[in-house]
């Protein structure tokens, strides 16, 4: 009996860590999507939606960004995005209410009438509150090409 319970709980676990996308992976790696997509379509009340009230940006050069100025680029038209895309991305979720995103976004667009395009690898912090997935902070890392 000792060895049928012993061999249930390690099934239990294994099955636990297993490498496969949980559903909250995938809640997680979707919010990722939707979030670009706000970007993506300059969508105020959609970044208003996705990021919490004290969200902070860490820019490669050490410049810090707060979902104030985040939405006001947007929204003023300084900022246009033509392509805003994550890519390689990898959950950690950590309970129920916290997640850590890492992986690369490609953006392209114009920045007060100058083009850019480049990639940038990003750590984004995740929260859920009110059962919705909200982003609180982020990092990118500038990557050269």
């Amino acid at each position: 009996m000792k060895t049928t319970t012993l061999i249930a709980l390690m099934a239990v676990v294994i099955c636990r860590f297993s490498p496969a996308q949980t559903i909250d992976e995938k809640d997680v790696l979707q919010f990722e999507r939707d979030a670009c997509k706000a970007f993506l379509d300059a969508d105020p009340a959609a970044l208003e939606w996705v990021l919490t009230v004290d969200f902070t940006l860490t820019l490669s050069n050490g410049e810090v960004s707060t979902r104030e100025n985040e939405i006001n680029e947007l929204r003023t038209g300084k900022l246009h995005y033509d392509v805003f895309e994550n890519y390689d991305m990898k959950a950690r979720i950590y309970g129920d209410n916290m997640a850590v995103v890492l992986g690369k976004t490609r953006v392209k667009g114009t920045a007060e009438g100058k083009p850019f395009d480049r990639v940038v690898q990003f750590t984004d912090t995740l929260i859920k509150r009110d059962g919705r997935w909200q982003l609180g902070a982020g990092h990118v890392s500038r990557i050269e090409k």
